[in-house]
Order: structure tokens, then C-alpha cells, then sequence
């Protein structure tokens, strides 16, 4: 009970900061949690606001990975509509140390490119409707690390016990855009760098088989008019994790 308020707290933050506006939507980072090679990694992840990110990679040898992401939106509201869509690839190191080698260090890299189609909708007091719609396109270029640990710890529920791993990840992101509109009209096209740290935490239904909770944040280091650091990553998903001789992760 003593960490369920802190959570809550943080967890009405996130949902606080998600409420901003931005050009760019940041995806689900890609946590493998790979330790040899010929392992398989696939995740779906979903967002309150919608987002939805499909993350997979693959071990190509002992110490070398490559990865996949995507990630879209399509949301029509009364005041606001909303479509995002990313996709990247990449690749990196992988390794696993301590004691027991249950814990994994990865540092992956990789280019991918979006767009976003954002229309604001207001009305007046003689219900005449206003149109602000802003149209982007972007590449991205991120580099990221990522801390994992598999050490035994579970959590209890319904009479059984099911094995509980835990990590962060840091990633930074620069993002130019390529095309920026706004009613049709160009604009001028900005430049940011995000530095997006996360934290999850894995509940294992069966050795292949994980759910996972995702808590994080945006930050730009750059001001602009439209790629700014307007939201937050709060999600849940599925992650399934193959070809490991390992049966508990």
C-alpha cells in the first residue's frame, strides 16, 4: 500500500501531460530483453489516447540484434481529430551480466520516418464551426539504452505465482520535419530532440508470454510551434519472447 499512492500520483500526471498538443507522438520503445541468439520478440501496446505501437526484433547473433517499430493513430473527437503514424528500424548490442547473467544491458539505434494530420474544431455561440488543421511529415533518428533485470520476484494473485520482470530505458530522438502545413499553407519546419525515459514492468503469464505496464516521459530541448514535447508514454501490452532456452524471464 505504501507504493499505491506515489503510482496513482504519477499515473494522474502522465495523464495530465498526455492532454498536450504536438506534432509528434512518441511510440513504445523496443525492449527485447535478448540474451542469446535466435530469439524472437514481439509486442503490441496501446496508449489512453489510442496510440498503438507493434514493436519486434530478432537476435541475429549472440551480441547483435535488429529491431523493428510502428506505431499509429486514427481518433475523431468533437473538439479534435487526430491521425499519427511512425515507423522506424534499427539495430544493435545486446548482452547479460551479474551473478546469475539476469541482467541485460542493450543499446540500439535506427532511422524511421511519420506523419500527423491534426484538426482543431471550435464553435461559436451561433454554432458556426471553425477549422484549424495542421499537416506534418518527419524523419526520426534515435539512439537508446536499455536496463533489464530478470532477477526472480513475483506477484501473488488468485492462488498462483507469476514472475515479475522490471527495467528502464532511455531513448533520445531527433526529429526533422519535412513538410509542415498549416490550412494548406507551409510553414516553417522545426527541428527537436527528445529525451524519452521509461520504466515497465513485465507480469509473465507462461515462459513465452508477458504482460507489460509502461510509465514515461517526453521531453524536447528545443521550443517550437508544433514539435514540441506534448505527450506522455502511459500504456499497456503483450510482449512474446521465443527461441530462448531460458524458460523464465
Amino acid at each position: 500500500m505504501k507504493r499505491t499512492l506515489p503510482l496513482i500520483c504519477f499515473l494522474s500526471l502522465l495523464l495530465f501531460m498526455s492532454g498536450c498538443v504536438s506534432t509528434y507522438m512518441p511510440n513504445v520503445p523496443n525492449v527485447p530483453m535478448f540474451t542469446q541468439k535466435g530469439e524472437l520478440s514481439a509486442g503490441g501496446h496501446i496508449t489512453p489516447k489510442g496510440n498503438i505501437t507493434f514493436n519486434t526484433a530478432y537476435a541475429v547473433t549472440d551480441h547483435f540484434a535488429v529491431v523493428a517499430n510502428g506505431s499509429m493513430l486514427n481518433s475523431e473527437r468533437r473538439k479534435r481529430d487526430f491521425q499519427h503514424n511512425l515507423l522506424e528500424a534499427g539495430g544493435g548490442y545486446f548482452t547479460s551480466f551479474g551473478p546469475n547473467n539476469n541482467r541485460v544491458l542493450e543499446v540500439y539505434g535506427g532511422i524511421g520516418g511519420g506523419s500527423s494530420d491534426r484538426t482543431e474544431k471550435d464553435e461559436d455561440e451561433k454554432g458556426n464551426m471553425t477549422y484549424e488543421r495542421r499537416e506534418a511529415s518527419f524523419s526520426k533518428y534515435f539512439v537508446q539504452v536499455n536496463f533489464s533485470s530478470k532477477r526472480r520476484k513475483s506477484l501473488r494473485l488468485l492462488g498462483r505465482e507469476f514472475p515479475m520482470n522490471y527495467g528502464t530505458a532511455l531513448r533520445a530522438s531527433y526529429v526533422d520535419m519535412s513538410k509542415h502545413l498549416l490550412n494548406g499553407v507551409p510553414q516553417k519546419e522545426e527541428t527537436n530532440i527528445f529525451l524519452e525515459p521509461i520504466f515497465y514492468t513485465r507480469l509473465t503469464l507462461n515462459p513465452s508470454v508477458q504482460l507489460q505496464y509502461t510509465s514515461g516521459s517526453n521531453f524536447g530541448l528545443k521550443n517550437g510551434d508544433a514539435l514540441t514535447a506534448g505527450y506522455a508514454v502511459f500504456s499497456l501490452g503483450v510482449v512474446i519472447n521465443v527461441g530462448s532456452k531460458a524458460k523464465e524471464r
